[in-house]
């Protein structure tokens, strides 16, 4: 039997976190192995993934840091300031990046790109990364974690070797489920519905968000005379309005967008994704890390899903090489241990936090409409307030590992 090809860290997952860590171990001379299901061309294929992702400014400086940024530039789209609304009330919170320090305000908030875009340039970027190399269409048939290596045997046949597999499969994480991390999941009453909208008039690069009684409406903007919507909606409503013909949708999707963009039109397809909130207790175990949406997933209010999922990229990429760089075993538990400690506090603060939001902009009753109004209110006078929120949205904020701070690993 041939030898097992040796590498040093094995990803199970071809998703754009998977794909993001890849690249990032890849352009710092590690040697990679990535496992997916799904061939390249399928995942490239616009009918795979319509949504788009908000990607924070922390998050641009990743890209920048590990090559990827000249890939995805020509299709990114600004987003300068970000309006918050509540219901159909007139007070708004109007969050203008020009309103930073000296010093900060020079860059948007952070950058729109349609998924489709960023999945077209992590496929160009590895192409030219020879460390990194991609096993797909193939899945791994037996995963075997012992005290000193993993052991992968391939669909193909292939056998892979190395000190470190990493979890990027998703909610669905077949790695997560054998090494018994359980998952406490709690479903959302909603469905998140995403189109792309064309509209009359330029968007400025402004960001939306409404709360209304069915969740949370996001107009984001994109390229053109066009915005991402993700519009939030109760199940059984949501079911209801992805039954309705063309015609009907866009008259329920103008009632909600409003007409300060003029007539909107659907263009494209309509996806929709059941909402829920799901949590790890542990994010590793013997030689396992696990990224992105196999350690967590939150509800899209804030736009941070993808954004969390870099952050655990930037975390364990700075944990895996400053390892390599003394020496010592990628997986062990100091490594591992690091990481953990690293995400920990982040990703359970913001699951959070926008679980909360959720429910408290969903409640109609007069004491909570209140106390919202009143919040949204104070905010939109304190200066301070405001700064700190764009802080978070840009993801400037907090223990930043290297390439999140714009520095190299």
């Amino acid at each position: 039997m041939d030898r097992p090809t040796q590498f040093d860290v094995i990803i199970s997952g071809g998703g754009m976190a998977g794909l993001t860590l890849a690249l990032a171990l890849g352009q710092s001379g590690l040697k990679v192995a990535a496992i997916d299901r799904e061939a390249p061309a399928h995942q490239l294929d616009p009918v795979f993934d319509g949504r788009a992702s908000a990607i924070a400014l922390a998050g641009v400086r990743l890209f920048q840091g590990i090559g990827l940024w000249p890939h995805v530039a020509a299709h990114a789209t600004p987003i300068d300031d970000i309006r918050i609304t509540d219901r159909n009330s007139l007070l708004h919170v109007h969050f203008d990046h020009r309103a930073l320090p000296a010093g900060q305000n020079a860059e948007p908030l952070g950058m729109m790109l349609e998924n489709r875009h960023i999945r077209t340039g992590l496929q160009a970027a590895l192409d030219a990364c020879p460390q990194v190399t991609l096993f797909a269409p193939d899945s791994a048939l037996n995963v075997t974690r012992g005290p000193a290596r993993v052991e992968v045997t391939l669909a193909s046949g292939q056998r892979l070797q190395a000190p470190l597999i990493v979890g990027a499969e998703g909610r669905n994480s077949s790695l997560r489920e054998t090494a018994g991390i359980p998952v406490h999941d709690f479903p959302y009453d909603q469905i998140g519905i995403v189109v792309t909208a064309e509209h009359e008039k330029p968007h400025g690069n402004i960001a939306h968000e409404r709360f209304l009684a069915g969740g949370p409406f996001a107009i984001l903007p994109i390229s053109g005379n066009r915005s991402s919507i993700v519009w939030t909606e109760r199940t059984a409503t949501a079911k209801a309005l992805l039954s309705l013909d063309s015609r009907g949708f866009e008259a329920e999707l103008q009632k909600r967008f409003g007409d300060f963009l003029g007539a909107v039109h659907v263009s494209g397809p309509r996806w929709s994704y059941p909402l829920t909130l799901h949590m790890v207790p542990r994010a590793t175990d013997l030689r396992l890390a696990l990224i992105g949406d196999a350690a967590h997933g939150i509800h899209p209010i804030a736009g941070q899903g993808l954004n969390l999922g870099l952050k655990d990229v930037a975390a364990l990429a700075e944990a895996i090489v400053d390892a390599a760089r003394i020496g010592q075993d990628l997986g062990s538990p100091d490594v591992l241990a690091r990481y953990e400690r690293w995400r920990r506090f982040d990703t359970v603060t913001l699951s959070f936090v926008t679980d909360l939001l959720n429910r408290l902009f969903m409640v109609e009753a007069a004491p909570l409409s209140l106390v919202r109004k009143l919040g949204l209110g104070l905010v939109n006078r304190l200066p301070a307030a405001k700064t700190l929120f764009m802080d978070h949205a840009r993801g400037t904020m907090g223990d930043l590992p290297r390439l999140l701070r714009g520095e190299a690993l």
